[in-house]
């Protein structure tokens, strides 16, 4: 990269944080730097809050993934990755459902009612391993536009987009980052767009739509996982369900709605890029919309690297402010049995710099992006029971211990390596991802029904003796 070609990125860079927090408000009291809500306690508009679900969402390392299926597995990968994205419509139905039937003001408030205490502080332990997560799988994207893992650029880059994002999160909390959304989804839309037209008129149309094929070993495995982890996947992501709590149910299943199927069509849209790879030859080398960059020229190199940018942003300053939230007044609430008043915002602020600090340390250890998506949503297969089926019970902490701790085990077996080949349905790449996450449900729901069936069981025997 010549000097010239240098300084647009950096310059880019530096102007993007600069303009960031010079836009987003400044929150001046916890209500707003918490929940999202203006200076006089108006919530945020429907339409604000579709902007935001849709791009928070969009995490550079899921468009980054949907690139790299694509180029691996043609249109098949790229439907596979984009099917977790529905999951927002089944996250925003339930969550209405439990607004609307229960009453809570948090899925830690639900959980707490219905399974008790520990089961809220267990669900809340899993969703700070999934923030932290967030930080440096989308941190290490935005560096891998500057240098290669091990080079003081890529290293310097994702440091400097991290002292940005944290700069103007810690300006407005949650009212910042849902502003600062809006106008990082108009720019991801725009350079999504330019890309766009820079790979459909390099390809003959059918082809680019009509690349892979629909077999297990081609990333239909894939796709079966992503179907099976609908119902569990976004609920242990806090970046999205906090946002279920911040408006009128109806006007936030609305958002959800609109949002999620945006979500769809925008990763797939951005997954033929890959396919551009795959049908041209290019090498995707782990980075399929840097290496479709590099190939076509320094133009579609810096529109790849602005659509990062945004994507990461936005869900890097969602996961600030909601890590803010689960730390500085979820735990506390729930340890303590807390008043509803909110704590400072200082408090909040100290948790987002040490997650900004703490949640970069696995990037220089080296780690694999797609793993932060696939390994997290299988531990967290057993939350599908919890949510789905939590209106066959008014009490029953066991049925969520049996079917969230099971789901947890199988994941950390996964990762491990631990699980048994027979457990693999088909050959292809992810078959014993697809395993695990198909018996595994199985398991989960059989744990959470359990409990209730011995319940039912006992009552029935008590009766008859009565009798």
């Amino acid at each position: 990269m010549s000097f010239a070609e240098a300084s647009l990125f950096w310059g880019f860079l530096v102007v993007y944080g600069i303009i960031m927090y010079a836009l987003s408000p400044r929150s001046r009291n916890a209500a707003s730097f918490y929940k999202g809500a203006d200076d006089s306690g108006k919530p945020v508009s429907q339409w604000s809050l579709t902007a935001s679900i849709f791009i928070s969402w969009i995490f550079a390392k899921s468009v980054t993934n949907a690139a790299n299926l694509g180029a691996a597995y043609g249109v098949t990968g790229g439907l596979a990755y984009a099917t977790y994205w529905l999951s927002i419509p089944v996250a925003g139905y339930i969550i209405y459902l439990i607004r609307t039937q229960t009453g809570a003001r948090s899925l830690q408030e639900f959980l707490t009612s219905r399974f008790g205490r520990l089961a809220a502080v267990s669900f809340a332990a899993a969703i700070l391993i999934r923030l932290y997560n967030e930080v440096w799988s989308n941190t290490a994207v935005v560096g891998g536009y500057f240098g290669l893992p091990g080079e003081w650029q890529y290293y310097t880059a994702a440091l400097l987009f991290t002292a940005f994002t944290l700069a103007y999160s810690l300006k407005g909390g949650l009212r910042s980052s849902i502003f600062t959304d809006v106008i990082q989804a108009v720019v991801f839309v725009f350079f999504v767009a330019a890309v766009l037209f820079l790979i459909v008129p390099a390809n003959d149309t059918s082809a680019l739509l009509s690349a892979g094929e629909f077999k297990l070993n081609a990333g239909a495995d894939l796709l079966l996982v992503a179907g099976l982890q609908l119902f569990s996947y976004p609920f242990h992501d806090p970046v999205l369900t906090d946002r279920g709590f911040v408006n009128r149910e109806k006007t936030m299943l609305k958002s959800f709605v609109v949002a999620g199927l945006l979500g769809f069509v925008a990763v797939f849209i951005f997954s033929l890029v890959g396919v551009h790879a795959q049908l041209n030859g290019i090498e995707a080398n782990g980075n399929a919309p840097a290496a479709v960059g590099q190939a076509l020229g320094m133009t579609a190199l810096f529109f790849m690297s602005v659509v990062m940018m945004t994507s990461a942003g936005s869900t890097l300053d969602s996961t600030f402010t909601s890590l803010s939230k689960s730390i500085a007044v979820d735990l506390p609430q729930l340890v303590r049995s807390a008043a509803d008043k909110l704590p400072s915002m200082r408090v909040g602020a100290v948790v987002m710099v040490a997650f900004a600090i703490l949640g970069n340390l696995p990037m220089f250890a080296g780690t694999d992006i797609l793993k932060a998506t696939t390994v997290s949503g299988t531990m967290v297969m057993g939350l599908a029971p919890v949510f789905l089926f939590y209106g066959f019970t008014r009490w029953s902490p066991w049925s969520f211990h049996l079917s969230f701790w099971s789901g947890i085990v199988l994941g950390l077996m996964l990762a491990m390596g631990l699980i048994p080949a027979s457990w693999s349905i088909g050959e292809g790449h992810y078959a014993a991802l697809l395993g695990v996450n198909a018996w595994g449900i199985l398991i989960c729901t059989t744990g959470f029904f359990l409990p209730l069936a011995l319940q039912r069981l006992s009552g029935r025997h008590t009766v008859s003796t009565n009798a």
